[in-house]
Order: structure tokens, then sequence, then C-alpha cells
């Protein structure tokens, strides 16, 4: 189709200078000139927001006005077309967004407007929009209105002087020819994502750019350069050309890898706890899977990788991983209190960095008492050494014994227990655990006591996608365990099975609202009856892990005098919205419900 409007020559733009006021690349050195007009405006936008007067050549009748004070305005922006871009315009406005927390004199918001006439023109132009204009009228009078500054020296405080922006987009560019120059691995050409035809967005191109170089370091090009050239618009045509010049360099393997900062750890270790070994191929995702490694480690606050700049002599990519320990030692005390389990006191002191291979111990104590579930004080005293990368890399060593005792409302405990485990990931996400326990316990319950000598064999499988350990608000968490357990005296020998799980749904999108979701299913396979099983390896419900709003472990089978049998099998589920208000406050909303069962009683069944 042919246009009536006369060809406009091409002009050359760099769309990485057109994304928007804060973007480094936007500034141009000014001539001399244009720097003592720039100090000149800085000055007096100072002096206009501190209130002071500020020198005019001549003086003149609007100098008293000027230095009276601030000028309070109105803004109206005109509404534009499409959605996004308004948003944007929006937001980049500092006279919208400086006019109640910086008022400013005349002077400075003329100032204020000419500049956000320019930060404007940048927003279009970061959407495509290359022809658009933006007109800025105070009082209804344009920016280059002869004697616009006097006028609105004399204009009093009240009422606040109307200030309108609007906004002609114009019409929107697209992309013409899209080239790629130099020597560009199929990877990385396929990795543009530009075609023609499309938006010229400049968020776009430079988003092109960024996959590009992504796509050539992923491939190994450690070194690779993507650069983009100016742009060429064609205004008469609607249309803008990009071209990225392409420096791959050479493909490169990794050099020597290094650490810094590692005072007390073992740098063989932290070579073996990493998947990287020199000589393997240059990888973004291989590097940051190593960087995340070590940080995984208990005994590092801080992981960055720093790959070098320049290849060594035999043309391999050196790498060093900068790290920042943590305090070998620390201490910790905590102190809660419900109502059925009492006031707990727990206190601990950890050595994070036992043998200098990041091995941890860790030494512990915790008592109750007061609450309505727990019928004397009860103790608890541990100790857990762990040693990372076990035989193996990944894989954990952990060392148990503890001794316990408790007086709750089905049984009294007290007992002794060592345990050994292994576990390891299997994949991300995802962790296998299997060891051996055993357990010298005697207890009492309904006035008999009984000694039980147990041996157990946990297993366990685990997935794990929160995005955060204490505070998730999205992701899945799921919970296999399998315990066949013995009592060396002979006495039964079944296998305890539990699932556990929770879901997080993040309804706002930032964390604010989310819906919370968890069940618990249990099962004793084997067990002829409760009373096959020891009390203590029974399954129980009531209190803040299963059905809040009941006492701990209060719900199932009871005795005559109505104190808690223990079951079989558990099954219980929960659902909780959680909703933050303000900055430091939130309520929580849930409901809870579970049963306990047994094979040869009645089951019992709560809602909370």
């Amino acid at each position: 189709m042919a246009r009536t409007r006369p060809p406009i020559p091409r002009r050359r733009c760099r769309p990485d200078r057109g994304v928007g006021p804060a973007h480094p690349a936007s500034r141009r050195r000014p001539a001399i000139g244009g720097l003592a007009l720039r100090a000149a405006a800085v000055l007096g936008l100072a002096l206009g927001l501190a209130g002071l007067p500020a020198a005019r050549p001549g003086g003149g009748p609007g100098a008293a006005a000027w230095a009276a004070g601030t000028l309070p305005y109105v803004l109206t922006i005109a509404p534009v077309q499409p959605p996004a871009l308004a948003t944007a315009l929006q937001a980049a406005s500092e006279l919208a967004a400086l006019r109640t927390t910086a008022p400013v004199g005349a002077f400075a918001l003329t100032l204020r407007a000419r500049q956000d006439a320019a930060r404007l023109g940048q927003v279009l132009h970061s959407f495509g929009y290359y022809q658009g204009s933006v007109a800025i009228r105070i009082g209804g009078r344009a920016l280059d209105s002869p004697g616009l500054l006097g006028w609105l020296d004399q204009l009093p405080a009240a009422p606040p002087v109307a200030v309108a922006v609007a906004v002609t987009p114009g019409p929107l560019f697209r992309l013409g020819a899209v080239r790629l120059t130099g020597v560009v691995p199929e990877a990385a050409r396929a990795a543009l994502g530009l075609a023609p035809g499309a938006p010229a967005r400049a968020g776009d191109v430079l988003a092109a750019r960024a996959r590009v170089l992504a796509a050539l370091r992923a491939a190994g090009y450690a070194l690779a350069k993507v650069r983009l050239e100016p742009a060429v618009l064609y205004p008469d045509q609607d249309r803008m050309d990009v071209t990225f010049a392409v420096a791959a360099g050479p493909r490169v393997a990794l050099g020597p890898i290094t650490f810094q900062g590692n005072k007390g750890v073992n740098p063989a270790f932290l070579r073996r706890h990493i998947a990287l070994r020199p000589g393997e191929r240059f990888s973004p995702a291989a590097i940051e899977a190593a960087r995340t490694a070590l940080l995984a480690l208990p005994v590092f606050s801080y992981a960055q990788a720093m790959p070098a700049r320049r290849l060594d002599a035999e043309g391999r990519l050196p790498i060093a991983f900068r790290l920042d320990e943590r305090q070998r030692h620390a201490v910790g005390f905590g102190a809660a209190y419900s109502t059925d389990l009492g006031l707990g006191l727990n206190a601990d002191w950890l050595d994070r960095n036992l043998f200098g291979n990041a091995e941890q111990l860790r030494l512990g104590g915790a008592m109750a008492a007061g609450g309505n579930a727990e019928l004397q004080p009860g103790y608890r005293l541990n100790a857990r050494f762990s040693k990372p990368d076990f035989r193996v890399p990944g894989q954990t060593l952990e060392l148990a014994v503890g001794a316990v005792h408790q007086s709750l409302l089905p049984y009294t405990q007290t007992a002794l227990m060592q345990s050994a485990r292994l576990e390891r990931a299997l994949a991300p996400h995802w962790r296998l655990g299997a060891g051996i326990a055993g357990e010298e316990e005697t207890i009492v319950q309904e006035g008999v006591s009984r000694v039980y000598y147990l041996v157990r064999l946990p297993l366990s499988l685990s997935f794990d996608d929160a995005n955060s350990l204490l505070d998730p608000t999205r992701g899945l968490r799921a919970t296999l365990r399998l315990v066949p357990t013995q009592s060396v005296l002979g006495h039964g020998g079944e296998v305890l099975a539990e699932l556990s799980g929770a879901a997080y749904l993040d309804l706002s999108g930032n964390g604010r609202s989310v819906l919370a979701l968890r069940g618990l299913v249990g099962q004793a396979f084997g067990a002829t009856s409760a009373f096959s099983l020891p009390p203590d390896q029974r399954f129980y419900a009531g209190g803040s892990g299963t059905v809040r709003g009941y006492r701990f472990q209060s719900i199932g089978p009871q005795f005559a005098d109505g104190r808690p049998v223990g079951g079989t099998g558990v099954l219980a589920a929960g659902v909780e919205f959680r909703q933050r208000v303000a900055r430091h406050w939130g309520f929580t909303l849930f409901s809870d419900a579970g049963r306990v069962s047994a094979a040869d009683s009645q089951s019992g069944a709560r809602v909370g």
C-alpha cells in the first residue's frame, strides 16, 4: 500500500539507551556549554527544594515570590493505550512520584516538567513508539511559552496550579531485518527469538541479546561477547532493523579451581565436594551448581564463583570461589509455651567444622513442665555428629545418642537411644535416607511398667521444592517413612509406615496471602492390636502437629480412666489460610481433622 506521507530519512538509535530513565546507558556526555546549563539547573533545583532564593539576571518583580516558598500543583496524565504503557508512564513520572513528598518552587517545577518530558519519551521508545511525543502544560501554558517562569512566580499558593501531561504514542514500530554477524553457533542463533514483524520493544531486543550470550556461554564459549549495534529506524515505514555483532571466541575448558576465604576448611575436601573438575568444558550451570553445593555446607555463609577474565597459558579458564566462613562455634537458647506441653526451655552448642571437613557436632538439652498434657517435668539430652560426603559426595553420615524422660497423658517414658543414618540426594528436591537405631526404654502405662529393647531400621524418601525452609509460600513437601521394628526380647515385629505432606499456594503472587494444605496417613503393618506395639510406637493425634485445639496425644481410643491408648493407624488433615496485614502483622484461619484407629478397639475422631 502506498503511503500518503512523504518519506523520512532513516536514522540510527540505540535500543539499549531507550529502556527507561534509570538505565545507565541513557546518559550521554554533554558539551561544555551543556554542562554549564545543567549545573545551573541542578543548582536552581536544589535552591527550589530548600525554599531559598535563586539568583536571577536583573532581579525583577518575581524574585520576592520565588523566595517565598513552594508552588503546589495538581497533576493529570491523559490516558493512553495499551494499559502497560500507561502504567509505565505513570511509574516513570517524577511529577507524579514527587508531587507530595518533594514540594518545589516555580523554577524547579518547570525543570521537573522538562525532565519528565524527556523521561516519558524514553518510555515511549522502550515500548517501540519512536515517533511519539510528550506535551506538558503548566497552568494551561506550554513549557516553552515566553514569560512562563515570571507568570508562575506571581501565582499564589492556592489554588494549586494545574499540570497536564498529554502523551501521543504515534505508530508502533516493528522489527524489520534482524541480523547476527560473526561466526554464530546454531544453538545461539536459535536462542535469538526475535522475528521480523514483532513490536520493536527495546526490552525484547535487550532480552534477545542476553539469550544469545547465555546460549554461547552454555555451549562453552566462556569469553563470548554480543554487541548490539545502533539500530536503524525507517520512520516512513514504522520499521527498525537491529544487528547483533557476535564474537564467540574459543570454546574453553576449565582450568585450575581454587578457593579463597576457607580459613579452617580443607581445600581437598572442597574439591571433592563440588562436581567441577579441571579439563571439563566451561558450563555456567555446572559452576552455579558448585556454588550452591558450597553454600549448602553449614560452615559457609557466602559463596561466589569468579571465573578468570582471560585464559591461562594452556588455553583453559581458571575459576576461583570466594567463600566466607561462619563462626565455628555457636550457642543457642530458646523458650516456648503452650497450654498442653507447658513451658519449654532448650539450649544447644554447635561446632560447625569439627575436624576441618565441615563435620558438625551438636550437643543439646531441653526440658518442659506445666502443661495439661505433661503430668510431670521432663527432659531430653542429645548429641549429634554429622559428616558430609561420607564415602561419596552428596552422602551424609549422622550418628546420634540421646536420653529422654517424659511423663505424658498416655505413658511415662525413660529411654536411651542410639542411631546411625546415611542420607543422600537422589536428584534435585529428592533425598533418600536409611539407618539403624536402637532403644532401651522403660514405659509405665496404667500403672504397669515394661522394659523394651528395640531395634529399628528407618527408611525415608522425601521431596521438597518449597521456596523457604521456615516460612514457605509456594511449593510442595512430602515424606514417606518406613520403620521396620523388632524387639530384642522377641516381642512383635511390625513395620510402621507414615506418609506426610504439605502444599503451599501463593494466592496473591507476593506471598502475603497463602493457602497451606497438609495431611498425614500412618499405619502399623503386622500389628494385631495397639497393645502389640510399645506405647511410644503407637499413633496418636492432637496438638500442633495434627489437630490443633486438642491436647497433645489426646485423640483416639481411651482407657476406662479417659487416658489415650494409642492406635495402629492415624489419619489427619488440615487447611490453613495465612494473611499478612501491613508490614509486621498477620493472621491465620485454619481447620484441622484427625482420626486414630486400633485393630481391636473403637476408633476416635475429632474435628477442630
